[in-house]
């Protein structure tokens, strides 16, 4: 079974570019209407909000009706994620919580995309010693 999670997105070619900047690497499938990161045993894709409108709508909403309202989150769980948090500040991620520890174990910040998708970076907290 190959497990692949598909954002729908209202601007492909902008959440395009800002996922390949995030995840600091190219797309392996760029294509009109879908974009594919492959990621450690998955794949995340990018979908049109139009183009899955004309498969689902009716009997479910627009997808776009739904920008801007956090409908999943992608969690990206590393040992080192300084990296990766320089460059969701650097891209302009809308920052939603500071980096700090949480109680499952995990240090995390929580971003969201144009879309509002939720993107949370997290490290265990053993990766970085003691709590600031």
């Amino acid at each position: 079974m190959e497990v692949e999670f598909i954002l729908y997105v209202g601007d492909l070619a902008k959440s395009r570019d800002l996922y390949a900047a995030l995840l600091d690497r190219a797309p392996a499938l760029d294509v009109p209407g879908m974009v594919e990161f492959h990621l450690d045993g998955c794949k995340l894709g990018l979908m049109p909000n139009r183009g899955i409108a004309r498969i689902i709508a009716p009997p479910l909403p627009d997808p776009a009706s739904g920008n801007g309202v956090p409908r999943c989150e992608l969690y990206l769980l590393m040992e080192d994620a300084e990296a990766i948090l320089h460059r969701a500040e650097r891209i302009g991620l809308d920052p939603v919580s500071a980096f700090q520890d949480r109680d499952w174990g995990h240090r995390v910040a929580y971003y969201a995309d144009p879309d509002g998708h939720v993107i949370a970076v997290a490290s265990p907290v053993t990766s970085f010693g003691t709590s600031p």
